[in-house]
């Protein structure tokens, strides 16, 4: 009776202790849009294929650590086959390259490198989706008007908007689907014309809840008097220590992938024919790319461990 007593004393010390779902989102807004506008950046401006293969192992992986099976749903729904058609898309309608492996029935040619540029291309396209849905769970509409809310006020109000926009439509639609379901007015009811009309029906329901909410929030800000000058806000972030230590280690990642583009380390040609820069001395760089990709995932893992450190020390 007494070791059931004690065991649930300890479970209870334990559940009230929650730790953050994300250790990266609780560094300073500053230092996480420092890092998604040097990973997307990269993402789109680098060709080579060591570095599209990190830059999407990196994204892929932080996404489904802030997701879970939902991002694995959506991978393999909707970003497989969007890589799919990317990559054959490109040779039917790209014909340059040396290396010629077939002629399609019209008499152009299908060579190697309009494949490998295809794949390298859709690689880019998801890899860059995969660091922009990242961005979207970590940089928050408060994050967004805390960096951006001083100096441009109106364009911060819009681009917050804009982001809380998407996961609200998707809300809200379903809300008016179904309740047009209960009148027999869904989508799915009816022949063609009618689930048309439907369809038009429930767009524009949505359209004018969407335009209604944008000017109730457009009042209420300006009720606020937010944007005039000499108003102060409520800000929980604090730029600490551990901030320091973030922005200072993704510029010195960011200064060394930069200074390999200088140096040429990342020039790849796909036409005419393959060509790139493969010797050994720019592991440093590739390395350093890497490291600046894996910060987030750093982070949570040694903050994973320092959380199952304080449970076994508490359970024992």
């Amino acid at each position: 009776m007494v070791m059931r007593k004690k065991e649930s004393i300890r479970s209870v010390d334990i559940k009230p202790e929650q730790k953050t779902a994300d250790a990266f989102t609780g560094f300073h807004p500053a230092v996480n849009l420092l890092y998604f506008t040097a990973m997307i950046g990269f993402a789109m401006f680098f060709t080579h294929p060591v570095c599209l293969g990190i830059s999407l192992l990196l994204s892929l992986s932080y996404t489904f650590y802030l997701s879970g099976r939902k991002a694995l749903r959506f991978t393999l729904r909707y970003m497989l086959p969007v890589l799919i058609i990317a990559a054959l898309i490109n040779p039917a309608f790209n014909h340059r390259g040396a290396t010629i492996l077939a002629y399609f029935p019209n008499g152009n040619p299908l060579t190697l490198e309009s494949i490998l540029y295809g794949i390298a291309a859709s690689v880019m396209l998801v890899t860059v989706i995969s660091w922009f849905s990242c961005f979207n769970i970590i940089m928050t509409s408060n994050k967004i008007v805390f960096l951006f809310g001083k100096a441009v006020p109106s364009l911060s109000l819009v681009f917050s908007m804009a982001l809380r926009f998407v996961p609200r439509f998707t809300a809200q639609i379903k809300v008016i689907s179904n309740a047009q379901k209960c009148v027999g007015r869904d989508v799915s009811s009816g022949n063609l014309l009618a689930k048309a009309k439907h369809g038009i029906r429930i767009l524009s329901i949505m359209v004018t809840w969407a335009l209604e909410n944008a000017i109730e929030t457009a009042d209420s800000m300006k009720c606020r008097g937010y944007g005039l000058p000499g108003r102060t806000a409520f800000s929980i972030f604090r730029f600490c220590k551990r901030d320091c230590y973030a922005i200072s280690y993704i510029i010195v990642c960011s200064a060394i992938v930069l200074a390999g583009a200088a140096l040429g380390v990342y020039n790849y040609a796909y036409f005419p024919i393959v060509s790139g820069a493969w010797s050994g001395g720019i592991v440093l760089v590739f390395a350093a790319y890497f490291m600046l990709g894996a910060f987030p995932l750093i982070v949570n893992i040694k903050e994973d461990l320092i959380w199952k450190d304080i449970i076994q020390r508490q359970i024992t």
